[in-house]
């Protein structure tokens, strides 16, 4: 929430302390108290805004379901806004960080954090009272409270990753101490024992035992990320920080403060310094995904921070030295980015000194297995549904390893999510897997002469029931697993008889 207005900070009236984080006056708290306690009240409307602005921006590539959505960010905006009504920051921290090791914990990316508490500030102005003489005053004590609100999650987020991380290094490196590189069919949390695999085991090993700048190129979904985490892991300070930004995920005329920090007084609400994304990296690796997706001027001043080993914080004269290893990431061809002007030729000739390709998995169906089994660990280990999936019958494996996979590995996890699903029985089945995998193999399972192969309609019917079934008749979440309105649902009901 920010105004056109940028006042300097009044001076705090004597006896109106204490100045919370070096930012917030007591005095400032009291003239927020109409304002929280109206969020308080229009709290659902506030957390259901909030939730469909998330959607918009992230769509089908967001870390959270509204379950949990709704359930982290609905718990501490409960508990936030009483701390700061009863005017306790220790308590008001103390409840941030514990949302922040959850969400580390559930893996959501450092810039989707961040543009999530965004979009919290434009949620919360739907429930703002007016006050026309304060309005001014009343945004910009909103907008410290905010900046003090990223500060701790920030904080709390980089430690509990660092914390997981280092826990995570240690078993793998007694793992990999047990293999020999042939044998490995798995490697920081990497899986695959094809030859592409392990010839990729073999440079993201080498890759790690230098500092030099890296471009990983696969296409989406093949494990971007995990490859340079790899790569972190397997230099000689994995207990550096990693720090992870998604450029297509940010707009493009934020990227350069996230990078590059900001001063205060930068532009309108500028409140207070923030450090960017290359001085949280220092000692460690900054991890770009998608660095085409970043204006030619913001490449320019990226090209010139590598090659320098200095950037310059955005409203700021002078310039500071960073100690960061980059590695960028591209799901096109970075020839056709160049010719096309979406990649500045000169970065590339700085990133394509070393380039580690990452095989799409049709290019490694026999790894299906494996993955299958990885996949399936993961999900019992997060308590997806109430039993235990204890494994997958044959054809449903071979049907996987015919189907071509667009989507690669991502597309595999949420096949098998899916499928934990709808699924009722301990076993994953052919039936249990989406149609577009499972369809052909259903093809040759019927009768050859005289039973005609299912229509459109007949599918149709057969995803409506199970949606059904899983949600236990309940037509408001089958209609959310569907994607589909209720009365939508309610119309196929009608049609289909499945009442």
């Amino acid at each position: 929430m920010k105004t056109n207005s940028n006042p300097p900070p009044a001076a705090a009236p004597p006896g109106r302390s204490p100045h919370h984080f070096h930012l917030l006056w007591d005095h400032e708290l009291d003239e927020l108290r109409p304002v929280l306690a109206s969020i308080q009240r229009n709290r659902q409307d506030v957390l259901e805004h909030w939730y469909q602005l998330y959607v918009l921006h992230f769509a089908d590539s967001r870390t959270l379901g509204k379950t949990e959505f709704l359930e982290i960010f609905g718990s501490e905006l409960d508990a936030t806004l009483k701390d700061l009504l009863d005017k306790n920051m220790d308590r008001f921290a103390a409840d941030i960080r514990r949302s922040g090791e959850l969400l580390a914990e559930r893996s959501v990316p450092f810039s989707e954090l961040i543009v999530s508490m965004h979009l919290f500030e434009e949620s919360a102005a739907t429930a703002f009272p007016s006050f026309p003489p304060l309005m001014p005053r009343t945004y910009q004590s909103f907008d410290k409270l905010s900046h003090i609100r990223m500060i701790v999650l920030a904080d709390t987020y980089f430690q509990s990753k660092t914390a997981v991380s280092n826990a995570r290094i240690q078993a793998l490196e007694s793992e990999a101490r047990m293999l020999p590189p042939h044998a490995r069919s798995r490697f920081h949390g990497l899986v695959g024992a094809s030859a592409a695999m392990r010839q990729l085991y073999e440079r993201i090993e080498s890759a790690g035992a230098t500092r030099g700048t890296i471009l990983i190129v696969g296409e989406s979904g093949t494990g971007k990320e995990l490859v340079a985490r790899a790569i972190h892991e397997c230099g000689r300070n994995q207990t550096a920080p990693f720090v992870a930004l998604n450029c297509a995920a940010i707009p493009k005329d934020l990227i350069e403060s996230e990078l590059f920090g900001y001063k205060r007084g930068a532009f309108s609400g500028a409140n207070t310094e923030y450090l960017g994304l290359f001085r949280a990296a220092e000692g460690g690796t900054l991890f770009l995904d998608e660095v085409t997706e970043m204006s030619a001027d913001t490449q320019s001043k990226l090209l010139r921070a590598i090659q320098e080993r200095m950037v310059r914080p955005v409203g700021s004269t002078r310039e500071v030295a960073v100690e960061v290893r980059l590695i960028a990431s591209t799901n096109r061809d970075p020839q056709e980015m160049v010719r096309t002007g979406h990649l500045r030729e000169d970065l590339y000739y700085r990133l394509q000194a070393s380039v580690i390709q990452i095989a799409p998995l049709r290019e490694r169906l026999a790894d299906i297995a494996l993955l299958v089994e990885h996949f399936i660990e993961l999900f019992n280990g997060r308590r997806m549904r109430r039993d235990l999936v204890v494994g997958i019958e044959e054809k449903a494996v071979e049907a996987m390893r015919r189907y071509s996979w667009p989507g690669n590995v991502r597309e595999l996890a949420n096949a098998l999510e899916s499928a934990f699903t709808f699924s009722r029985t301990p076993v994953i089945r052919l039936p249990d897997l989406p149609i577009s995998i499972a369809g052909a193999r259903r093809a040759e399972s019927l009768p050859p002469d005289d039973s005609p192969m299912g229509t459109f309609a007949d599918a149709e019917r057969e995803i409506i029931r199970r949606a059904l079934e899983a949600t236990d008749g309940n037509k408001v979440q089958a209609a959310k697993l569907l994607k589909i309105s209720r009365k939508k649902l309610y119309a196929k009901i009608a049609k289909y008889g499945l009442e």
